[in-house]
């Protein structure tokens, strides 16, 4: 990382991968309930020939014996295998990852998922479509997990305010609704499915096939941050009970490692592609992407199922300066499904568009005048990135990405 530091402890200099299109500013995976107000991030890492983390792991994957890793799968599996009841745990909302991974373990590996989902914060039409497809079509039991929707449409407010994040209470109950069934229903694998690290953590980080105990598990309640602020000041603010917070409290690590709970990624075994996932789950299990493409992007069947998405990806335009459709392409890219120039010509076109679909909505559900959306906006929107041009009347970003570099 750079020496000079901008804002959210980015680099201050910005650089564009070589391969793909995704810059330096983007920030790796981190323990979302531990989120706090002028949270320092750490972000991808670029190589000295400027190539990102996320390429170079693609470059590897090339040559994984997928065999191999298979074979592995399948011991994995055994080791877990019931003779009644559940034997894994799928999270998901029935999108194509979920769809395939909970498919695939059950009609393949002859595996019997239970598949949980946290409910989304206001279902798309196609969301909620594809969410009834999974079980109706691809035969797939669920249990759909709707926590208390004053309290998280509170937190969803407060993460906008406090962290300009609104999807984070999602993540968090999202992170943990998997562990917290597999104990209730005494399961011992959870499988997700592509490895959040793949896009920019360190590449170390995709030698484990586990998802890291960090992330779903805490020593202690007070570690825990909803919204930028601790259970306990949320509690004194709006006089909510410590129960109330139940679904958003990690289990102790303690009763991980008693209960032998392991999550697994799939794409450690099998090779992903998100875009064979959606051919997958389009013929298995009645997966429809939209009619339209997504604001913000080209794509039609990424993180369709709620109608605020559109918003998380802006707030990291904002703050990251990336969009949503740095995200698609560069996945993409990697993937040889577009080159980096059609990728380059997609993110100019679409990277800073910005959702109006839903806005009304949105603003309704997080409880702020449009005034107030843009005032927050602005006091988040990172200083070492984007300009003020006083003849247009309008921000833009001081850094754009080039064909060539």
């Amino acid at each position: 990382m750079s020496k000079l530091i901008g804002d959210y402890g980015l680099p201050k200099k910005v650089l564009f991968c070589k391969k793909c299109v995704i810059s330096n500013q983007r920030p790796s995976s981190t323990v979302e309930f531990k989120s706090k107000k002028e949270e320092k991030k750490s972000s991808i890492n670029f190589d000295k020939d400027q190539i990102c983390s996320a390429c170079r792991f693609a470059e590897i994957k090339k040559k994984i014996d997928w065999n191999k890793r298979e074979k592995n799968l399948v011991t994995l599996l055994n080791k877990h295998r019931k003779k009644s009841g559940y034997d894994v745990i799928v999270p998901g909302s029935g999108g194509k990852d979920s769809s395939f991974t909970s498919h695939i373990l059950k009609t393949k590996y002859g595996m019997n998922p239970l598949t949980v989902t946290w409910s989304p914060h206001l279902y798309t039409d196609i969301g909620w479509k594809n969410f009834f497809n999974w079980s109706h079509i691809g035969g797939l039991d669920n249990m759909l997990y709707t926590p208390n929707g004053v309290l998280h449409r509170q937190l969803t407010s407060l993460a906008f305010k406090n962290l300009l994040n609104p999807f984070q209470p999602f993540i968090v109950g999202q992170r943990i609704i998997g562990p917290l069934m597999a104990q209730k229903f005494g399961i011992s694998l959870i499988m997700y499915g592509e490895n959040q690290a793949e896009y920019g953590n360190m590449i170390s980080e995709n030698n484990s096939p586990k998802m890291n105990n960090k992330f779903f598990s805490s020593k202690s309640i007070d570690a825990i941050k909803l919204g930028g602020l601790s259970i306990k000041e949320i509690m004194k603010r709006h006089k909510y009970k410590a129960r109330d917070f139940t679904p958003y409290l990690p289990l102790n690590e303690k009763d991980i490692i008693k209960n032998n709970i392991e999550v697994h990624y799939l794409g450690h075994y099998k090779k992903w592609d998100p875009q064979e996932c959606f051919y997958y789950a389009s013929e298995n299990t009645g997966f429809k992407p939209n009619e339209n493409r997504t604001e913000g992007s080209y794509s039609k069947y990424s993180s369709i199922d709620d109608k605020i998405d559109t918003f998380h990806y802006y707030t990291t335009l904002i703050k990251f300066g990336i969009g949503r459709a740095t995200y698609d392409a560069s996945q993409e890219i990697r993937n040889n499904k577009i080159t980096r120039e059609e990728g380059v010509s997609l993110v100019h076109k679409y990277d800073q568009e910005f959702p109006n679909k839903y806005f009304k909505e949105f603003l309704d559900y997080i409880s702020v005048s449009e005034q107030e959306f843009w005032q927050i906006i602005n006091k988040f929107r990172s200083k070492h990135l984007w300009e003020f041009d006083k003849s247009k009347k309008q921000w833009k970003l001081k850094y754009q990405i080039k064909s060539s570099i």
